[in-house]
């Protein structure tokens, strides 16, 4: 037994600290994997060792692991060695460019979710699956494995559900998708991620409006009371695996397409969808850069959903620019809420919005082929889809009645204007480096920072002229984010005269 000793800090990650005398007596050394145990359950941890930080028979915990097992100062736990899983061969076998069968790969997700596997583990299979892939077989076992490992529900009837790859900032389609679609009826029951690199992502700009953290059997109640919603998927524990790759692949910058396969029908199938609208984003700075592989990326996820049993279309929509012109959880809520209650602009905003809630309602037999767009557009323009958006806040909690206004004083108070120094045009606005400044900016973890922008590419500006509006919560975060406007310059102004060549440069060079 050994006494608990606490420390503040989250790696994200289970590690514990002991001290060099334990380690020798229980036969340990750095990086050994060991259970550690308590009333509430045990859980698997990285082993460090130290002579100054804990004295021998005290073992130090960090956040993760208190967490996992309610532990508080001066608690006592057991500890044992654990050997390296046999699934590490399983790993090693997909690096060396080998196929997995359906049961190595269960044996895989049940290590991942049980907690068998380190970090350094999770990164060999991230990589492995990254370098060598998988076939589809490979992937549709791998997707059924995740959902075996989570938790699923079910809605009476037939369940409807969109997705987005991202990539693009400012893309707020969601808030208005699910109403539109939900509005004529239809179940769509939206999980929705929260921002890793964008200024905002869908689950931030919801919980604007209303609460978005909630249990499966919250959803459940909030969904058959609506018929839709748009929460975290994070608190909802559809597929453990999945979210646990993720915070390995975010640090690698990988994103392997069988796990992107994988990650998204997983929570679509756990959440019952029969009919999914898969939304590939295409163009510079986006996750997919050209239409080859939007093509090939989209013809997977259709024949997975046919393995699967359900019905998948797949829309590459444009995304080499900010979808419409706010980017930032408040700043995109105001926009989201204006098109509800009746502004017909941004249009980029509101036509990406119509066509992807078109096909599912075309799915669903609500419109005709090719009716769609014009179906999703009648339920903007005749607020249905308004009036469901605010029964949809507030089955998940929020305040239904909330106004442009009061939404308008949660807005970052410190701001910074730039202006073009040239006159022309908006030839480019860089999704990557517009984001940059957003986050730096505080978004999203500061709602009411972000970025406004008064131009879009191909519009006619004039020297003086506002580009875009940066919003802060806090001065030091708007000054850093004005410190990399010169190095980033995420939007492009140039004159139709790109450069003036002189005969006598000609002349100068021979």
């Amino acid at each position: 037994m050994l006494k608990v000793k606490l420390f503040d800090v989250d790696f994200g990650e289970a590690h514990v600290i002991l001290n060099y005398d334990d380690a020798r007596e229980f036969g340990l050394r750095p990086q050994d994997r060991i259970k550690i145990a308590n009333h509430h359950g045990s859980t698997v941890a990285i082993v460090n060792i130290t002579d100054a930080f804990v004295k021998k028979g005290v073992i130090g915990v960090f956040s993760k692991i208190r967490k996992e097992l309610g532990l508080k100062n001066s608690d006592t736990v057991n500890i044992e060695l654990v050997g390296i899983p046999l699934t590490v061969e399983l790993i090693k076998k997909k690096l060396k460019g080998d196929k997995l069968s359906a049961d190595e790969i269960n044996s895989i997700i049940a290590d991942i979710v049980n907690k068998n596997l380190s970090s350094i583990d999770l990164a060999a299979f991230v990589s492995a699956l990254y370098v060598r892939g998988m076939d589809m077989d490979e992937v549709e076992a791998l997707t059924r494995s995740m959902v075996a490992a989570g938790q699923t529900v079910k809605f009476p009837g037939e369940v409807y559900d969109k997705h987005s790859l991202g990539g693009v900032p400012g893309d707020k389609t969601t808030l208005l998708v699910v109403p539109i679609v939900a509005s004529y009826g239809l179940t769509i029951p939206k999980t929705s991620s929260r921002a890793i690199t964008d200024p905002a992502g869908t689950a931030d700009r919801m919980e604007v409006f209303a609460p978005v953290v909630h249990n499966l059997k919250s959803l459940s109640k909030i969904v058959n009371k609506a018929g839709a919603c748009i929460v975290w998927g994070g608190a909802v524990d559809l597929s453990p695996a999945d979210d646990m790759l993720i915070h390995v692949e975010y640090p690698l910058s990988l994103d392997p397409r069988p796990l992107l396969l994988a990650s998204v029908m997983s929570k679509k199938i756990a959440v019952g969808s029969k009919f999914i609208v898969i939304d590939i984003p295409m163009g510079e700075g986006t996750k997919v850069l050209d239409a080859d592989f939007a093509h090939k990326l989209a013809a997977d996820f259709i024949e997975l959903g046919r393995r699967l049993g359900v019905e998948v279309e797949c829309a590459i929509t444009y995304g080499a620019q900010p979808v419409g012109n706010a980017m930032g959880p408040v700043l995109e809520a105001i926009e989201a809420l204006k098109i509800l209650e009746g502004a017909r602009e941004p249009n980029s905003v509101i036509e990406k919005s119509c066509a992807i809630a078109g096909i599912l309602l075309e799915q669903a037999g609500v419109a005709k082929k090719g009716q769609g767009y014009e179906k999703a557009a009648t339920a903007l323009h005749n607020k249905s889809a308004f009036k469901k958006f605010k029964e949809i806040v507030k089955a998940q909690g929020g305040n239904s009645n909330v106004t442009i206004k009061q939404l308008e004083k949660r807005v970052g108070k410190f701001k910074h204007v730039v202006k073009s120094e040239r006159e022309g045009y908006v030839t480019q606005i860089k999704n990557r480096e517009i984001t940059m400044v957003a986050r730096a900016a505080g978004a999203p973890h500061d709602k009411g920072a972000g970025i406004l922008l008064h131009s879009k590419g191909g519009d006619e500006t004039d020297r003086g002229k506002p580009l875009f509006t940066i919003y802060a919560e806090k001065k030091e975060k708007l000054e850093h984010a004005k410190s990399l406007l010169a190095k980033l310059k995420p939007v492009v102004v140039e004159g139709m005269l790109l450069e003036e060549i002189p005969p006598s440069s000609l002349i100068s060079r021979r």
